[in-house]
C-alpha cells in the first residue's frame, strides 16, 4: 500500500492530526482533594563545626486526611528549587502524607552556599529538617523527635536522599530516581575499570552543572521547572530544557575564587573550593586526586553499608549523565545491608524520553504506602517486583508515538546479568584518528537536546562517527533474537604509541534502515597504547533491549566524542578485537505482559497511544477468547458477553468511584450505560476495556476475568470521544492503514461487512477531508466494527450529530446488534437511549440505581404516575426530579 508523498508526507500528516486534536484525551481519572502547603522558613544549623545558620525556604503540606501522618520529605533537583516539586507534594498531601518541600542551601530563596550534598551542609540541613516535623503535631511519631519520615527525589534530590539516609537512623524509607552513586565516577568515567583517576572527563555536562550555578541562579531556581534536561529531579524523572537562566541579583553567600595573577569566573552560589575544582579539572580534562575525594564525600560510594532503609532506585534508561551503572552499585550496596532494595528502569532521564510521570509517581507513593503506612505492597497496581524493566511494545498506528511496557522480575540480576551468552564479532586491525584539537568530533547524547524536543528526543538515535575515526566489527545476522540487559563486554587491542582516549557503543544494525545507538549511550575509556598491543576489556553502556533475528550488532571504537574532553594533540592508533566474541548480558526472569494486536478501537489519534498499548505488546495475533484460555474462566458465563459482579474502585483519596456494581448484559442487547457526571461510567468502562484494575470483584467478558492482555479482549472493540483520521486519505484508506497496523490478516478485518452496517456508500472512496461530522462518526464506529468484536462499547456515539445524523446512528447501532453481537453504549441524550438501547443500567454516585429493559422501566414509570420518558425515570432514580 502505497501514500502521496511517501512515508515522509505520511508522516508528517499524522502529525498535524495529533496537533489538531491537541488537548482531547481520555484520561478521566478520579481527581484528588486539593490541598494547600503553607510557606515558610526554617533555619537550620550545618557546617563543619556545626556552626554555619542557614535559612531554608520551604513548603509544608498537611496531610488532606486530617490526623497523624508519615512524614514525605521531597528535595528538588539541580537547578531547581521548591516550587519544582509542588505537584508532587499535593498529590502525596492528598493521598494522606505530611509532605515538606524546600530549596537547598544556595538554590531559590534559601541562602548558603551550593556544596554538592555534602554531609557537612546539605546532609545536616536535612537533620534540621527532620527536626522540624518532629515537633508538628500533623506528623506520626516513633519515638519522641524520631517522625515516620521518606524521602524521594531526582538527580541533586537523589542523592540527598541517600546520603541523608547514610547519616540519620530516622529515615525510614527513599525513593532515590536518576542519580549517582559516586559522583566522581559520573564527571570522570573509564569502562576500563580503572576508576575515575583515568576517566575521560564528561565535559559538557559538566560544564552545564557548574555554570549553571555560577551563572547566578535566579531566587526562583534559576534554571525553571524541569532545568538541566531533567537535573530539577521532578519525580517523574522526565526530560526538561537546558538552558539557564539569567539571574538579575546576585545570590546570597556569592564568593569569587581567584588564583594568583589570575581573575576567574563568579564561582557564583557554589562553594570555593568546588568552584576552585572544578575550574582546574575543566582545563586539563583530567580529574585530580583532590577532585576525586571532594565529589566522592558527596556520593554513597563514601558511605558503604550505612544506608539500611528500604529503598526504591529509580533510573533513567536515556542517561548520559547518571547512566544504569549507578543505580547498580546503589543497589547492591544497599541490598548488602539486608535493607529492601528495588531497582526500577524507565524509560527517560537526563537525556529526555518519556519520563512516565504518573507510572514514577504511583510506584513512589507505593513504596512509601508499604514502608511508611504498612499497607499493601511496592507497585501501584498490586504487583510486588524487585526488578522492573520500561520495553519498547512498538508504535501506536495513529500517532506513531512509542508504547510501553514494564517487564517485572522478583530479583535483581544486576548489569552483568542473570545470564552470559556471546555473539561472535568480525573485522580487521583499523586505524583510528584522533583529530587535532578534537575536532570535527563524533557524537553519542547530546546533553540536553531531549529537552529542547519536548523530553523525547532520547527516543531517537542522533549517533555520528567521523570517517577515519573510528573502527567497527560486526556480528553476522541474527538467526534468532537476542535480549539483552545489562552492560556487554568487549576484549580490544590498541596499538600505537601514548595514552589513547576512547569511546566504545554498540549499534542495532538492520538492512532497511539508520544503524540505532540504544538510548544513545557510549563507554569512554583511557589506554595507553603500544606497539604489541595492548589488551582491555571494555564495559559496554547498560542497556535493555531486544535485537531482532537478522539484525547485527556492532561494536564501534572511536576517538571523539562530542560530550567528552579529548586530547587536542593529533594522533594515529590502531585497533583490533582480542577477543573475537561479545558477551551478552540477559535476564530471563524479566516477564513482559503477554498481549498481542488490537482489542479495542480508538478513534481519536491521541487516544491512540491506549491502541497500542494493546496492539503491540507481543506482536503476535490474538486468539478468540474460549474457556482453555485462563483458569479463571467461568465456563457457566462462557457465552455471556459481560458479566459485572461486585465491582469497586477507590479514590486516591479513599473515596468509592464504583461502588458493589453488578449487573449482566446479553447478546443481542444494546445497553445504555446511565448517570449523572461523577456517577461511575467513565471509570467503569475503563476497567471494563482493562486499563486500570478494580479494588473489589471482578468483570467477566465471554467467561473470562478481564486483566491488561487478555486474549479474550479482541473479542471488545470501542470507540472513544470524536473520530480523528487522516484527511487527505479516504475512508477506506484510513481503514486499511489502521488494519495493516493491527498486524491481524486482512481476511480478519471483515471490512465489507463492518462498512456495510456502517452504511457510507460511495463515500468511501472520497477523501476524509470532504466528510460531513456524520459520516465521520459512522466511519469511526465503522472502523471500531473492524474484526466484527462481539461486545462493542461506545462513549457518545452520536455527540455533536444533528436529528437525521442521529437516526441513522440509532440505525447502525440496531443493525450490529441484530446480528447476535451486543452494544453498549454510554450518553447523555436520554431521549436517544430511549429510542435506541434495548436495555439500561443507570448508576448514581458509583452506586447501580437500576438495570433491565427500557420497556419494563419506562413501564413501571408510567405504573407510577412519573410519565412515560426515560428521562422522568432517570431523573427519579437519582433523586433529581422537580
Amino acid at each position: 500500500m502505497t501514500f502521496p508523498g511517501g512515508r515522509r508526507a505520511l508522516a508528517i500528516m499524522v502529525t498535524l492530526v495529533i496537533l489538531m486534536a491537541g488537548g482531547v484525551t481520555w484520561a478521566l481519572w478520579p481527581s484528588d482533594p486539593v490541598v494547600k502547603g503553607r510557606d515558610l522558613v526554617i533555619p537550620v544549623v550545618d557546617g563543619p563545626a556545626d556552626d554555619q545558620r542557614v535559612d531554608l525556604d520551604a513548603t509544608f503540606y498537611p496531610p488532606a486526611s486530617g490526623g497523624k501522618a508519615p512524614a514525605v520529605l521531597l528535595a528538588h533537583g539541580f537547578g531547581g528549587s521548591k516550587e519544582s516539586m509542588r505537584e508532587q507534594a499535593g498529590r502525596l498531601a492528598g493521598q494522606g502524607y505530611a509532605v515538606l518541600t524546600w530549596s537547598a542551601r544556595g538554590f531559590g530563596r534559601s541562602t548558603g552556599e551550593i556544596a554538592l550534598n555534602s554531609p557537612d551542609y546539605e546532609v545536616k540541613d536535612v537533620r534540621g529538617l527532620i527536626d522540624w516535623l518532629a515537633g508538628r503535631p500533623e506528623v506520626r511519631l516513633d519515638a519522641p523527635g524520631d517522625p515516620r519520615v521518606g524521602i524521594a527525589g531526582g538527580s541533586y534530590g537523589g542523592a540527598i536522599a541517600l546520603m541523608a539516609a547514610a547519616y540519620d537512623s530516622r529515615i525510614d524509607a527513599i525513593v532515590p530516581q536518576i542519580t549517582w552513586y559516586d559522583l566522581a565516577d559520573a564527571l570522570f568515567p573509564d569502562a576500563s575499570g580503572k576508576g575515575p583517576i583515568n576517566g575521560v572527563f564528561k565535559k559538557m555536562w559538566a560544564g552545564i552543572f557548574f555554570s549553571s550555578a555560577a551563572d547566578r541562579l535566579a531566587p526562583d531556581g534559576g534554571l525553571g521547572a524541569g532545568g538541566l534536561a531533567g537535573l530539577t529531579g521532578a519525580a517523574a524523572g522526565s526530560g526538561g530544557t537546558n538552558s539557564p537562566a539569567r539571574g538579575t541579583s546576585q545570590a546570597p553567600g556569592t564568593s569569587q575564587a581567584r588564583t594568583p595573577g589570575t581573575e576567574r569566573v563568579q564561582c557564583g552560589r557554589f562553594l570555593p573550593q568546588i568552584c576552585e575544582m572544578y575550574q582546574e579539572v575543566a582545563e586539563t580534562g583530567r580529574a585530580t586526586e583532590e577532585a576525586v575525594d571532594l565529589l566522592r564525600r558527596s556520593s554513597p560510594v563514601s558511605v558503604p553499608g550505612r544506608i539500611k532503609v528500604p529503598t526504591l532506585l529509580i533510573q533513567g534508561q536515556r542517561d548520559s549523565l547518571f547512566p544504569l551503572s549507578h543505580a547498580d552499585a546503589n543497589a547492591r550496596a544497599i541490598a548488602a545491608t539486608g535493607a529492601p532494595v528495588e531497582v526500577v528502569w524507565f524509560n527517560g532521564g537526563h537525556d529526555g524520553g518519556d519520563g512516565e510521570t504518573d507510572w514514577l509517581s504511583d510506584r513512589t507513593t507505593g513504596w512509601f504506602d508499604r514502608y511508611l503506612k504498612g499497607a499493601g505492597s511496592s507497585a501501584a497496581d498490586g504487583d510486588s517486583a524487585a526488578f522492573t524493566v520500561t520495553r519498547d511494545g512498538g508504535r501506536d498506528p495513529g500517532t506513531r508515538r512509542p508504547v510501553l511496557l514494564h517487564a517485572t522480575a522478583d530479583r535483581y540480576p544486576g548489569l552483568p546479568g542473570g545470564e552470559r551468552t556471546t555473539v561472535a564479532l568480525q573485522g580487521p586491525q583499523q586505524p583510528v584518528a584522533n583529530p587535532a584539537g578534537g575536532s570535527p568530533s563524533s557524537i553519542s547524547a547530546v546533553p540536553g537536546l531531549g529537552g529542547l524536543l519536548g523530553g523525547n528526543g532520547g527516543g531517537a538515535s542522533i549517533a555520528l562517527d567521523m570517517p577515519g575515526q573510528a573502527a567497527a566489527f560486526e556480528s553476522a545476522p541474527l538467526a534468532r533474537p537476542a535480549q539483552v540487559t545489562g552492560s556487554p563486554t568487549v576484549r580490544i587491542r590498541v596499538y600505537g604509541t601514548g595514552e589513547a582516549t576512547l569511546f566504545a557503543k554498540l549499534y542495532d544494525v538492520s538492512g532497511g534502515s539508520l544503524p540505532v545507538l540504544p538510548s544513545s549511550l557510549v563507554s569512554p575509556l583511557r589506554v595507553t597504547a603500544s606497539e604489541a598491543g595492548t589488551p582491555v576489556t571494555v564495559t559496554l553502556p547498560a542497556i535493555d533491549r531486544r535485537f531482532d533475528a537478522g539484525h547485527r550488532m556492532r561494536v564501534v571504537v572511536s576517538t571523539t566524542d562530542l560530550g567528552y574532553a579529548t586530547p587536542a594533540a593529533p594522533a594515529v592508533y590502531r585497533v583490533a578485537l582480542d577477543s573475537p566474541t561479545l558477551e551478552l548480558p540477559g535476564d530471563a526472569a524479566l516477564r513482559t505482559p503477554a498481549t498481542g494486536p488490537a482489542w479495542w478501537t480508538w478513534a481519536m489519534p491521541l487516544a491512540a497511544i491506549a491502541v497500542a498499548a494493546a496492539l503491540l505488546l507481543t506482536g503476535r495475533p490474538r486468539r478468540r477468547g474460549h474457556a482453555g484460555d485462563d483458569p479463571a474462566v467461568d465456563a457457566e458465563s462462557a457465552e455471556v458477553p459481560l458479566v459485572i459482579s461486585g465491582l469497586g474502585k477507590r479514590y486516591r483519596n479513599g473515596e468509592k468511584a464504583v461502588d458493589g456494581l453488578s449487573f449482566r448484559v446479553e447478546k443481542g442487547q444494546v445497553l445504555g450505560l446511565l448517570g449523572p457526571n461523577g456517577a461511575g461510567k467513565t471509570t467503569t468502562m475503563r476497567m471494563l476495556m482493562g486499563l486500570i484494575h478494580p479494588d473489589e470483584g471482578e468483570i467477566r467478558i465471554f467467561g473470562t476475568r478481564v486483566r491488561p492482555g487478555a486474549p479474550v479482549l479482541s473479542r471488545l472493540g470501542s470507540f472513544v470521544e470524536g473520530p480523528g483520521f487522516l484527511p487527505h486519505l479516504s475512508g477506506r484508506a484510513n481503514l486499511e492503514l489502521y488494519w495493516q497496523a493491527t498486524g491481524r490478516p486482512p481476511q480478519d478485518a471483515h471490512m465489507e461487512e463492518a462498512l456495510e452496517i456502517a452504511g457510507l456508500g460511495a463515500a468511501l472512496d472520497r477523501a476524509v477531508r470532504t466528510y460531513s461530522q456524520g459520516m465521520r462518526q459512522r466511519l469511526a464506529i465503522a472502523q471500531a466494527m473492524l474484526g466484527l468484536p462481539d461486545l462493542l462499547v461506545l462513549d457518545e456515539p452520536t455527540n455533536g450529530l444533528d436529528p437525521p445524523q442521529i437516526a441513522e446512528m440509532r440505525r447502525v447501532l440496531k443493525a450490529y446488534a441484530e446480528r447476535g453481537r451486543t452494544v453498549i453504549v454510554s450518553s447523555h441524550l436520554l431521549a436517544e437511549v430511549e429510542q435506541t438501547c434495548t436495555h439500561v443500567v443507570v448508576m448514581h454516585r458509583g452506586r447501580l440505581v437500576s438495570a433491565g429493559p427500557v420497556g419494563d422501566l419506562l413501564g413501571t414509570a408510567t405504573a407510577n404516575g412519573s410519565g412515560p420518558r426515560l428521562e422522568d425515570v432517570f431523573l427519579d432514580l437519582i433523586g433529581e426530579r422537580r
